[in-house]
């Protein structure tokens, strides 16, 4: 029996909807009817904040720090005061996972504890504890945390987990699960080392917790769910994919990534013979693929993916792949090939011959192929071609430099140092970044650090007292409503 708070919980939400259904939607979710539309609004969305760049007559500095021509960092990277209006984040996503809210209109929660010690009974403060609730949050971090999971962290709805201005890595056993849920945002986090696990209970909502088998090992894996948006993290060295989703998934967008060192990078699709992921729909934009990377870039299974304006820099095998039928529209991206002149060719149709594939919906448009590299188109009205290297026009080699040139982790651990970290708070309160010690395990360190800012340990009572003075715009969970701010 739920306890009274739930209980009330529970029919506030439903006079919400669809916040109040999410929870319990375990229906398979709805593609969007006409998914060129949704192509051409992403081909719109970059033309006008690449005008407006080359419009503003503004200086080199405000170029490189605000302005990219970037339709999802000028959203909300201009804003000299997005620290404090973090949530503004939800309204830009593009693509078929523009839709994803994930803990828009909810309370802040501030992860004080990087600890997971246990799957059932999560403590508060706790990555864990924040992702299981069933209202909408938006999860930020304090100060810098190396989050070792001991098992898979299954997310709820509703949910962003928001590490801009932090040094966040999340490893371990898992990693990131979406099961059957919708709505999550996951921006600027570390995701790397994920590896099996299972055999255990774990808890999935505050009312709920089962018996997990051995998980695949995915750093993300999405299962049955829709309306998501991953965004400007840095995924390597997994045991199985980097980004996984399966079952009739869709309303995805994955933009902004940088992936490294891993052989299956991406897979959508369950198996050729599953006829819901007919109606799986994902945007791929403004990635970086980046060393070490062998195939599955991704890897399709029916469904419509859209890959735009990505960087694609070598690879071992094949870039993009696919079985059963998938639409594969590729626009803008550009595909740098590897040396060896047996694994030139940026597409791979799998296990299927060439009688099977032809008819195949494959058309590449306005992508810059270097080092020998070629598509393979196919489909209605496309005879089958194979589309040799041409000379990369400066031109467009600079716009591809520019859309993926803050690809991964921003700020603090990332590339882009000038993102900036949390408020230091009046008189220089302890809200800033914590002096720890470095874990010292040369294990969960990934390619994109590039700080030798220590990652933090969990918070003590004292550095939480200061944190409730220092920080007054952030707002726990349990302790005030955000609607007090408004």
């Amino acid at each position: 029996m739920l306890p009274s708070n739930y209980i009330a919980l529970f029919f506030l939400l439903s006079s919400f909807a669809p916040l109040g259904k999410a929870t319990f939607n375990l229906t398979f979710p709805t593609p969007h009817p006409n998914p060129d539309e949704v192509v051409q609004d992403v081909q719109r969305r970059v033309n006008a904040s690449m005008s407006r760049r080359q419009t503003l007559q503004i200086s080199q500095k405000d170029q490189s720090n605000c302005l990219t021509g970037n339709p999802i960092d000028d959203c909300w990277k201009c804003d000299p005061d997005w620290s404090n209006n973090r949530q503004r984040l939800a309204d830009c996503a593009i693509g078929f996972g523009q839709y994803a809210l994930g803990g828009k209109g909810g309370e802040y929660y501030i992860v004080t504890d990087s600890s997971d010690d246990d799957a059932v009974t999560p403590k508060p403060g706790t990555l864990r504890y924040a992702v299981i609730q069933t209202e909408p949050l938006w999860i930020v971090f304090p100060s810098n945390m190396l989050i070792k999971l001991k098992q898979e962290l299954i997310f709820n709805s509703y949910k962003t987990l928001d590490g801009r201005g932090a040094n966040v890595h999340i490893v371990g056993g898992g990693c990131i699960t979406l099961q059957y849920i919708s709505n999550v945002i996951i921006h600027n986090i570390h995701i790397h080392h994920c590896v099996q696990s299972g055999e255990a209970n774990v808890r999935s909502s505050p009312t709920h917790y089962g018996w997990r088998t051995e998980s695949d090992g995915d750093g993300i894996s999405i299962f049955g769910s829709k309306d998501l948006w991953i965004d400007h993290c840095s995924l390597s060295h997994c045991k199985d994919g980097l980004i996984d989703a399966v079952m009739g998934s869709t309303g995805i967008t994955i933009s902004n990534n940088f992936f490294s060192h891993h052989n299956e990078v991406m897979l959508l699709g369950h198996s050729d013979d599953y006829k819901p992921d007919s109606g799986m729909q994902v945007t791929i934009a403004f990635n970086h693929f980046g060393e070490k990377l062998v195939q599955r870039m991704p890897r399709c299974r029916r469904g419509y993916i859209h890959v735009v304006n990505n960087d694609f820099t070598q690879w071992e095998m094949y870039a993009i792949g696919g079985s059963g039928n998938p639409t594969i529209n590729s626009q803008g991206n550009r595909y740098t090939a590897p040396s060896n002149s047996n694994a030139k060719e940026v597409t791979k149709r799998v296990d299927t011959a060439e009688g099977d594939w032809r008819d195949w919906n494959w058309r590449s448009e306005g992508d810059i192929m270097v080092n020998g590299a070629f598509f393979v188109a196919s489909g209605e009205g496309v005879e089958v071609k194979y589309e040799k290297a041409y000379s990369v026009e400066p031109k467009s080699a600079v716009l591809i430099d520019q859309l993926t040139m803050h690809s991964g982790v921003l700020g603090v651990g990332g590339r882009d140092n000038n993102l900036g970290k949390w408020s230091s708070g009046a008189n220089g309160g302890g809200a800033g970044f914590s002096s720890g010690e470095d874990d010292g395990d040369d294990d969960y360190s990934d390619e994109m650090s590039g700080s030798n800012v220590p990652l933090s340990p969990p918070f003590s009572n004292r550095a939480l007292f200061s944190l409730f003075n220092a920080m007054s715009s952030f707002l726990l969970l349990y302790t005030i409503p955000l609607s007090s701010m408004l």
